[in-house]
């Protein structure tokens, strides 16, 4: 495993295995590339850190998954196929981008805890918080009010995030990919851990009807964080993929 500059720096990368990578897999929020190194030994892959995690430098603007996918396509000249394409949680939103953009340019898909389709209507934000960002509107409440109310309501991923990246979470978090779904015709492995509260099973379960060719496999015991709590499950899914 070695990380590398690509894209004249504009993004850095883990590299596992020697000669020409068959494996592209996209880490979760606030998380980096190697959080596939057990997922990838024995491979021959690359796992990007996503712009804004690791050492690859955030986005200059807000933008959304289907961004995401238009940055990491340039490592697709890469590769002298199409890889195997692999995403967890936030990295599966850009994986799907990804496919349904350039459907001849990777192969399988392998997802595990992807937001893939919301499936409850938005919440208004709640009445105290509006007052509070109304009062800072016309100048009687602080930034620095507005801030703490902003952080004692929002979620860890939102509290940890600052900058662009808050932006960027905000956007991404309302996005949903019924769309780019339905034009996946690759084939696509769902692996999913049963105890995951983030993205529970039920997501997957609603997104699966939705691609043309999914299967879906349930980790009794798991959470959210597949890469690091099942690696074998994905290895085995790359396997059967490659």
């Amino acid at each position: 495993m070695a990380l590398r500059s690509f894209l004249d720096g504009a993004l850095f990368a883990e590299v596992y295995g020697e000669g020409s990578p068959n494996v592209l897999a996209l880490h979760g929020w606030g998380r980096r590339g190697s959080d596939f190194a057990a997922v990838l030994e024995g491979f021959s892959g690359i796992a990007p850190d996503l712009p804004g995690f690791g050492a690859t430098p955030a986005p200059t603007g807000v933008i959304g998954a289907d961004a995401y996918a238009d940055i990491v396509s340039g490592l697709l000249d890469s590769f002298d196929g199409s890889p195997v394409l692999v995403g967890h949680s936030f990295g599966g939103r850009v994986a799907v981008c990804l496919a349904a953009k350039h459907p001849d340019r990777v192969g399988p898909l392998v997802l595990s805890g992807v937001p893939l389709v919301r499936l409850q209507t938005p919440r208004a934000p709640a009445i105290g918080y509006r007052l509070v960002r109304w009062l800072n509107r016309i100048g009687i409440v602080s930034d620095q009010r507005l801030e703490h109310e902003k952080r004692s309501r929002g979620s860890a991923d939102y509290r940890s995030a600052t900058g662009v990246m808050r932006d960027i979470l905000v956007k991404v978090v309302n996005e949903s990919y019924e769309s780019q779904l339905s034009q996946i015709s690759n084939p696509v492995r769902l692996i999913w851990g049963a105890e995951d509260t983030e993205v529970p099973v039920a997501v997957a379960q609603a997104a699966q009807p939705l691609i043309e060719e999914a299967s879906l496999e349930v980790l009794p015991g798991v959470g959210h964080f597949v890469p690091v709590q099942a690696p074998d499950a994905l290895r085995h899914a790359i396997e059967d993929a490659l």
